[in-house]
């Protein structure tokens, strides 16, 4: 029998326990996908060499990165970027990809790229989930009152508030990540770069690309967590197993990324775009989000909208699925051993015996 628990036993973990929850579900995600996209960016690295001012994007389920393509492939698997490092021999799929780039370049090869994705997501991630906790804690208090029913509609109200704030928080080191993925520079001279930004475009300019970012992540940390809290509700697992979980996280996240995918082809979009601009140091007038939607419309209709639709379900359900049910894990984790220190302190102390 699944054990059922109001809102407000909800919420007996400590902000640090919610933070090294959800530090312990990014670690994890980032090190189990890393992997898949490492071998996918590489398979596209084979198939053709792009010009010096081209970029392309990847993402390996919690954090997208702009990279540049080299002008031509270097023949040295050390010589080049870990993602313009071709293999001496041609690989054929993504089973393929696995064994061969493990053979030529040992195993650790697979996870290239993983430093840049931990320094940015974990606490962007620690902030969005601690955050989602306090906000679903506080909206449950003062809108349910005396309710003892849980509400899917302050899950998702708590998701998007939550994710505009760490987008909000993180954008300024998002910038600074993206312009070092650009070109080799020193952090002095990272600090003379941005001081330029600065006084150029003002304070606003850290935050660049912010709104585009709020229009696809704000509306997916709704449509997710709304899903997730309603299948917790009808399923009656408020204290969820770690196989509901891992379910419920995939068919949220796939409901979620179908939903937003229109919004994520702009910001994959207004990304590229970006990274070219650092890349060639040219500038160009952009669309807006509104103008590149009808643009893209216009041209390959709604198709053009929802392209990419498999291979973008193929890395948010299962980056979904990791990350909450680990979450969830370390989260019950931390409720079971306060609850076992509760009881043990609550024990009655033994009596002396008294000697006759």
């Amino acid at each position: 029998m699944t054990e059922k628990a109001s809102p407000a036993a909800m919420s007996d973990l400590q902000p640090v326990q919610q933070m090294v929850s959800s530090c312990t579900g990014a670690l994890i995600t980032s090190v189990f996908m890393t992997p898949f996209d490492v071998v996918k960016v590489r398979l596209q690295a084979q198939q053709r060499a792009e010009l010096a001012s081209k970029c392309f994007l990847y993402c390996n389920g919690l954090m997208d990165h702009i990279c540049r393509c080299a002008e031509t492939l270097s023949v040295h698997t050390q010589g080049n970027a870990w993602y313009n490092r071709p293999v001496p021999v041609h690989l054929n799929g993504t089973l393929d990809a696995f064994v061969k780039i493990s053979r030529q370049e040992g195993m650790q090869s697979l996870w290239s790229g993983l430093s840049p994705t931990l320094v940015v997501a974990l606490p962007n991630t620690v902030i969005y989930f601690t955050s989602y906790e306090q906000l679903r804690t506080v909206l449950n208090r003062y809108l349910l009152l005396d309710s003892t029913e849980p509400s899917s509609l302050i899950g998702g109200a708590a998701g998007g508030l939550a994710r505009v704030w760490s987008v909000t928080l993180v954008s300024p080191f998002e910038l600074v990540r993206t312009k070092m993925q650009a070109t080799t520079m020193t952090y002095k001279e990272l600090a003379m770069v941005m001081r330029r930004e600065v006084s150029t475009g003002g304070v606003r300019s850290l935050w660049r690309g912010w709104v585009p970012t709020v229009l696809r992540d704000v509306p997916f940390s709704i449509l997710y967590w709304l899903s997730y809290e309603k299948q917790k509700i009808l399923m009656n697992q408020q204290c969820p197993s770690f196989q509901f979980t891992l379910i419920a996280g995939a068919v949220s996240g796939g409901i979620a990324g179908t939903l937003t995918l229109p919004l994520d082809v702009i910001k994959t979009h207004r990304q590229i775009e970006i990274g070219e601009e650092l890349f060639s140091d040219s500038t160009k007038a952009s669309r807006s989000t509104w103008e590149m939607l009808q643009h893209i419309y216009r041209q390959q209709g709604v198709r053009g909208l929802f392209s990419g639709l498999v291979p973008r379900l193929a890395k948010v359900m299962p980056a979904c699925a990791i990350m909450i049910s680990t979450y969830e894990y370390a989260k019950k984790f931390f409720r079971n051993r306060g609850q076992h220190i509760i009881e043990k302190s609550s024990l009655p102390l033994p009596q002396a015996q008294t000697v006759s």
